[in-house]
């Protein structure tokens, strides 16, 4: 399936070889070049030479964000600066932004990670592939554009937001792919609706990342742009950057590179591994980064491991898509509500638009309630409001076990954003 950027495991049953080979030498590159690991493995009783099997990873300690917040700006370097060629940055828990450095080799693998997402999406050197995601010390931007010029396609960097200059470019560049935010996909799609300038474009793919995504907002960007096919991609800014994975097509599975790091998935409470299909926090070891290797980075982000093999012929390991953050976790009535839970009750009602709210707050009599504000489908017939809003109310009692009101709203009130959209609005005062 991938012969322009292979798996570095020649075949499926080679990938826990190659993953132990890579663990072994992260813990190794970790242990003699920064002193911050040295410390932190040498109070677990760990050495390099501890490291024999794939097993012995539950015996390295974790890695968190706040680390990163202790450690500024440099926490986890791991290679001397004469070696650094960048570094790229992301917000932090405390305000102090979590700074990543990389060598030369950081970068290349990096590129070549995410070129292979744009071969697994079927993108040729023919294609034209317009960037609007933001450039600076987020590592998007440059990310998706140095890898498409290493696969060799034509880069379009114009960055986020500007809807008429996206939209003019896209027509006059004859833009065959578009990356963007999800929040940006679907606000594009709507002013190309709005405007009628689907039959001037040229689009056949888009690619996704940085946000969650429903199935509703995906039938409306391919509606309204005239594509086939919506990718997701997968990253976080300690993990290199976005092009660590990306789905192919065959349901909403994303393929992960586990030939250039290992991922756990962990109960947020216990720290133990969940049980296949089921729901936990992911945890990233790096196999071969320099810079600033991690391991046992608990991202906080939510999904769960797909089994079996994938129809697309790619034999690299699947996860669900992000489905929220344990952080992100709101507490309605002693029962934990994770974001992504409410997406995916919405993503299974029929008529359900692309948009939603959720509303918490305090009723007169002090006890706690949720309302959901929802968009109906475009062209739903407010008639049937009252089985739309009884099977949202059925599906969130079912899944989360909490009972919500529903307020039925028409499809484009809800804001939208070129940006991340507020879903989770927490109006309770707590003292």
């Amino acid at each position: 399936m991938l012969k322009r950027f292979p798996s570095k495991a020649a075949a499926p049953a080679d990938l826990a070889a190659h993953q132990l080979a890579g663990l072994k030498w992260t813990v190794r590159h970790a242990f003699d070049n920064s002193p911050f690991y040295r410390e932190r493995l040498a109070a677990a009783g760990v050495t390099p030479e501890s490291i024999t099997s794939l097993q012995d990873l539950d015996r390295l300690p974790f890695l968190t964000a706040q680390d990163l917040s202790d450690g500024y700006p440099f926490a986890l370097r791991s290679a001397p600066f004469a070696d650094l060629v960048r570094i790229h940055a992301s917000s932090g828990t405390t305000g102090k932004r979590k700074v990543l450095c990389y060598t030369q080799q950081d970068l290349d693998d990096w590129q070549s990670m995410f070129a292979r997402c744009y071969e697994l999406a079927g993108l040729t050197r023919e294609d034209r592939v317009q960037i609007a995601v933001g450039y600076g010390l987020w590592t998007a931007g440059v990310g998706f554009q140095q890898a498409c010029e290493k696969f060799g396609a034509l880069a379009i960097p114009v960055g986020p937001g500007n809807l008429e200059l996206q939209t003019s470019l896209m027509i006059d560049l004859q833009t065959t792919v578009f990356c963007c935010t999800a929040s940006m996909g679907l606000l594009l799609a709507e002013e190309v609706h709005h405007k009628g300038l689907r039959d001037k474009l040229n689009l056949k793919k888009i690619i996704l990342g940085a946000e969650r995504s429903s199935s509703a907002m995906l039938e409306t960007m391919k509606e309204y742009l005239g594509v086939k096919d919506v990718y997701d991609i997968t990253g976080l800014t300690e993990v290199y950057g976005p092009g660590t994975g990306l789905s192919c097509g065959h349901g909403s599975a994303i393929h992960y590179w586990g030939d250039y790091y290992i991922l756990e998935i962990l109960d947020p409470t216990t720290l133990l591994p969940v049980a296949p299909g089921e729901v936990g926090e992911m945890v990233f070891t790096t196999l071969c980064k320099q810079g600033a290797p991690l391991i046992r980075y608990r991202s906080r982000d939510l999904t769960r491991l797909v089994e079996g093999a994938c129809p697309c012929g790619c034999t690299l390991p699947r996860h669900d898509r992000i489905l929220g953050r344990s952080d992100d976790v709101v507490i309605f009535r002693g029962v934990n509500v994770y974001p992504g839970q409410i997406d995916e009750v919405l993503n299974g009602v029929a008529g359900t638009g692309s948009e939603y709210q959720v509303h918490l707050g305090h009723s007169e009599d002090g006890r706690d309630f949720m309302k959901i504000r929802v968009e109906r489908a475009k062209g739903l017939d407010p008639q049937a409001d009252l089985q739309l809003r009884k099977a949202i109310v059925s599906g969130i009692k079912h899944t989360l076990i909490v009972t919500c009101e529903v307020e039925l709203v028409d499809y484009g009130s809800l804001p939208r954003s070129e940006k991340k959209t507020q879903r989770i609005f927490d109006e309770r005062k707590f003292e």
